[in-house]
Formats: structure tokens, C-alpha cells, sequence
């Protein structure tokens, strides 16, 4: 702080180690002054002028608006992630439940995409997209949820699930992504066989491939067994993921011709039967899983993610707000479940790669999960923010 040429030497380095959260334009900047002193932290900040813009250098281990140092916050912000109530926190850490509601929720304000993906090099190119299903205030609502990679991308909030609503809610996805990445599409995204979804992606990246997930269809016919076609079910299962285990185009086409003519010789009238015979009639669907063999073929992925959005959702009361308030729980739990570290079975196949997030990017600012997110999320995740820290 007292010394301005060590203070420019040491900005040019980290300038130059790590410039995707710094400004475009970080070239040439003058100092500008010093902020007051902070009587929560007691610490003061550097500010720098950058084509005109003023920004203030925040230390990694410090938290936006020197709420808290990083270090007192880390392990209550990682416990969320698992449910524990805003009331527990504060009774273990101290302070009180809405300082922890409002530190969660201020996590909300970067953009999820670029504070995940912070190496636009690696934005995944094959996504999964589904709508969790949530109540705010008793009234049903639909969390439209995009995931790749492990990590979550998108999660915003709408109060009907037709195609012009599930738009709006992915397009949020779609800006963000703008933002660090434009003209991004992804060459595929894996749906279940709801047409507003579909459709939503086909508006928003009309070169994008749907491609539909083989597990939502078998779910339907699971669902429609009943105890007396228990023998049909178990015949009809495993002919149908006979299917899904074929390698080749031409064998998929042979094994669900098999299943057509058995189920159409064999199956008792039912509705299970029928929702057979529709899993048969998207043959072409199925056959599109081998253009590309890097395209999620099921949802297992994003399924898993949305159990810890379920366990949020009931831990937060059903959340007694609005679509806005929702739309930011999610977005903050998002950030927390993409930076914070993972099993103990995980961290041993990638040692160094603690999150997903690190995985995904292949590289990690800093060792502390915290520090980490705060440096990714620098100028608010994609250098636009109205404030810039």
C-alpha cells in the first residue's frame, strides 16, 4: 500500500499470470488514490483507472463490501451445500441467521457461466437441460436448469412451463453465456421429451442438436407397470436397454425392429404397452445418439445435481418469496456446489482439481475454495459489472 512501484510490479505480474479477471483494456492503467479505511476489516484498498473506469484491487481474502475475511466464512458456506439450515450456522460460527441468508445470497450477484467457466477456452460444448420442479409460496414453479460437465450453468426460476416462458428462463443462460463467450452454440444438449424445452433450445441456438434422453423414455413405461405386468416389465426392460447398449446405428435399428415385433406379439394391452410403442417410434431419436458419441445419451448427470437443488428447495421451506429471490437461491447455490471441494473418492482421481469447477477448467486461482471463487467471480464473473471491484 506504501509503496507504488512494488504495488505496480506486483499488479503487471498477477496482470500477466492470470488475465481473464482482469479488464480487456488492462494495458494501461494509472493508480488512482486509496479507499477509506474500513472499519470492519481495517484494511484499506488500492484503486486503479482503466480507460476512464475507476476499480478498486479487493484481496482474495476478503469478502465483497469487507463483509468477512474468507477464513471465518469458508466452512459455513460449504456446509450449505449439504442442507444445513441458516440457524445451525449461526449458533456453530456465530452471527445470526440473516447475515449468513444474506452472505449466501450475495453470491447471486456474479454471472454463473463466467465465474464457473473461467477459462472461455473450455466452455462445454455438449449441455443438459431439464426444468426442477419447485413451489414458491404453494404455487408451482420450474427451476430451468442447465448443467455440464458436472458443474452447474444455468438455474433460473419461471412460473409456467410453456415454451415462451422456459425461453426466457433458459435465455438467461444464453446472456450470460454471451457475455464471456459471444456467438457460443453448442453442438448438442440433452433433453427429456418435453416440447417447451425443446423448443426453448431449438429458439435460443438454432444450430444446437436436441438430442433426448433415453432414460426419461424408459422411465414412462416403468411408471405405467403395474404388479400384474410385473414378468412384461422385466422382458420389456431388458430389451429396451438392449437397445441402448447396441454400438453401432445398424445395430440399434435391428434390436428395436426386434423390440417392436415382440412387444407387438407378445405385450398385453396396456398402457405400458403403449408408451412402448413410443419409445419404438422415436427410433430416429435413438439413432441420432451415434452422430456424435460425445453427446450425453441420458440424464444421469443433471439428475444427480437436482438432488441437492431438492434438498434446498425443502430446506429452504418451499421458499416463502418470489421467482426473483428463488432464481438467486439457486444461482448461489450453484456457485457454492461448482467451487467447493468434493468427495474424498474424487479428489483421489484428480489430485490438484478439488471442484468441478477446477476440473472443468483444468487450473485453480488458489488452493482455498473461497479465494478461488472470489478471484473467478472478479468484475462480477465477466467484466461487467455495474460496480466493479
Amino acid at each position: 500500500m506504501n509503496d507504488r512501484t512494488y504495488a505496480r510490479r506486483y499488479l503487471e505480474q498477477v496482470y500477466q499470470d492470470m488475465p481473464e479477471i482482469f479488464p480487456g483494456s488492462m494495458v494501461h492503467f494509472v493508480f488512482n488514490g486509496k479507499t477509506r479505511l474500513s472499519r470492519k476489516m481495517k484494511l484499506q484498498m488500492r484503486k486503479v483507472r482503466i480507460s476512464g473506469v475507476s476499480y478498486r484491487l479487493r484481496p482474495s481474502f476478503v469478502l465483497p463490501y469487507m463483509r468477512a475475511k474468507s477464513t471465518t466464512v469458508a466452512h459455513g458456506l460449504f456446509l450449505l451445500r449439504f442442507g444445513v439450515p441458516f440457524w445451525a450456522l449461526a449458533v456453530v460460527f456465530g452471527h445470526n441467521a440473516m447475515w449468513w441468508y444474506r452472505l449466501f445470497i450475495s453470491l447471486s450477484r456474479c454471472n454463473l457461466v463466467a465465474t464457473t467457466v473461467y477459462d472461455s477456452s473450455r466452455m462445454p460444448q455438449h449441455l443438459l437441460a431439464d426444468e426442477h420442479h419447485v413451489r414458491i409460496r404453494g404455487k408451482k414453479a420450474y427451476v430451468a436448469t442447465t448443467i455440464a460437465e458436472g458443474c452447474i450453468l444455468g438455474a433460473e426460476a419461471s412460473n409456467k412451463a410453456d415454451e415462451a416462458s422456459l425461453s426466457d428462463a433458459y435465455g438467461v443462460f444464453a446472456r450470460q453465456v454471451d457475455q464471456c463467450l459471444p456467438g457460443y452454440m453448442p453442438v448438442s444438449v440433452n433433453t427429456d421429451g418435453w416440447w417447451a424445452t425443446q423448443n426453448a433450445w431449438a429458439k435460443l441456438f438454432p444450430a444446437t442438436e436436441i438430442i433426448e434422453c433415453f432414460f426419461h423414455a424408459y422411465l414412462k413405461v416403468r411408471n405405467r407397470a403395474t404388479k400384474k405386468l410385473q414378468y412384461w416389465f422385466c422382458e420389456s426392460a431388458e430389451r429396451i436397454w438392449n437397445c441402448y447398449r447396441a454400438t453401432t446405428k445398424r445395430q440399434c435399428a435391428q434390436r428395436i425392429r426386434r423390440l417392436s415385433e415382440w412387444a407387438n406379439r407378445a405385450l398385453p394391452e396396456s398402457p405400458m404397452k403403449h408408451n412402448v410403442q413410443k419409445l419404438i417410434g422415436k427410433k430416429k431419436r435413438w439413432l441420432a445418439h451415434f452422430n456424435n458419441l460425445e453427446v450425453h445419451r441420458t440424464s444421469n448427470m443433471l439428475d444427480r445435481l437436482m438432488r441437492v437443488m431438492a434438498r434446498h428447495s425443502y430446506n429452504s421451506q418451499k421458499f416463502h418469496s418470489n421467482l426473483q429471490r428463488t432464481s438467486m437461491n439457486f444461482c448461489a447455490l450453484a456457485l457454492i456446489h461448482n467451487f467447493t471441494p468434493s468427495s474424498p473418492q474424487v479428489l483421489a482421481r484428480t489430485p490438484g482439481l478439488i471442484s468441478p469447477a477446477a476440473r472443468l477448467n483444468k487450473k485453480v486461482f488458489h488452493d482455498d475454495w473461497l479465494q478461488n471463487l472470489m478471484i473467478a467471480s472478479s468484475l462480477g464473473g465477466a467484466g461487467h459489472h455495474r460496480n466493479p471491484l
